[in-house]
């Protein structure tokens, strides 16, 4: 990505004693950018963040935030960043827009500004109307999105959320990721989401650093991950045919992006046989495959495209870093 980074960590290390946490980590988040630090729990993650808010020194490295050195500056890096924690803490017997307000007061916002601002948060995360409610009777998914309003209401460059979806019911997740997204696109936010929870990761970010033992092992969007891991491969088109020939598999072969061809088994459909034929390739060559086997006069019996999830590519990153 172009431009200047927002967060800059360079050679990031955390040690407590002899256990590394954080091992030499060097990242680069972009402005506007939704950036997923993936990996399971324990892997370093929340040192990670810590450290970028200036909460605990690194052993070794540096973290800059906004341009700001956030060990030295610490203060300042609060300022322009929103951090929300997995487990949000609130006045539980004061309502919504009291604890809203209050924050903002602590940012030294005035009164009337405060209560603007808190208003207008809270009609933009569903929550309007139980803006005079007490925060101890929400639910865990209303508190979640009242803790995302709660790190906006001083106007952040950069928010950072710890495991926000944890405890939320389906529903509730999507809501929250919905809101996430539409704060990055419209507003210009930078949003570094860490979490354990592929599927949701790989719905709403830009990036992704998959993050195991406390080393960053790979970072990038799904296409960068699927062919830095399987050598360019992003894309399996499966074909059923009525039948091959050398002729095709070659004209297959010839198209670029595509990596190998294969045929993998015979059945029999509706009385006659079929083959079925695997083409793995670095773009999604679904329709350009069907149309070239119509033209050699072929049948096509069934089209199966696929492409390489977060799931396929963590797990892979994983298993190769336990057996290391």
């Amino acid at each position: 990505m172009a431009g200047q980074p927002v967060i800059e960590l360079r050679e990031l290390t955390k040690k407590y004693g002899d256990f590394t946490a954080v091992s030499h980590l060097t990242l680069d988040i972009y402005q506007g950018e939704i950036f997923g630090l993936l990996g399971p729990n324990g892997a370093g993650k929340t040192t990670t963040i810590l450290m970028m808010l200036g909460l605990t020194e690194p052993t070794s490295g540096k973290a800059l935030v906004c341009g700001i050195d956030a060990t030295r500056n610490p203060i300042q890096v609060k300022s322009r960043v929103g951090y929300l924690p997995d487990d949000v803490g609130f006045y539980d017997d004061r309502t919504a827009l009291d604890n809203l307000i209050y924050t903002a007061r602590l940012n030294r916002i005035p009164l009337r500004e405060a209560t603007e601002r808190a208003l207008s948060l809270l009609e933009r995360i569903g929550l309007a109307e139980a803006a005079e409610k007490n925060v101890g009777e929400f639910s865990r998914g209303m508190r979640q999105r009242l803790g995302l309003a709660d790190v906006l209401i001083k106007r952040p460059e950069v928010i950072i959320l710890d495991e926000p979806t944890l405890g939320i019911d389906p529903e509730g997740v999507r809501e929250l990721l919905a809101l996430i997204r539409d704060l990055s696109r419209k507003e210009g936010i930078t949003v570094l989401l860490s979490s354990h929870h592929l599927h949701q990761v790989q719905q709403i970010c830009d990036r992704v650093g998959l993050f195991v033992k406390g080393r960053l092992l790979a970072c990038g969007d799904m296409n960068d991950l699927s062919r830095q891991l399987f050598g360019g491969a992003t894309h399996t088109v499966e074909l059923d045919l009525s039948a091959w020939s050398d002729e095709l598999e070659q004209r297959i072969r010839s198209l670029e992006h595509v990596v190998s061809v294969e045929r993998v088994e015979a059945d029999a459909l509706a009385g006659s046989s079929y083959v079925t034929a695997r083409v793995v390739c670095s773009d999604d060559l679904a329709s350009q495959l069907a149309r070239m086997a119509l033209e050699h006069g072929l049948e096509l019996y069934g089209l199966r495209p696929t492409k390489y999830g977060l799931d396929d590519i963590y797990h892979r990153y994983f298993e190769g870093s336990e057996a290391s």
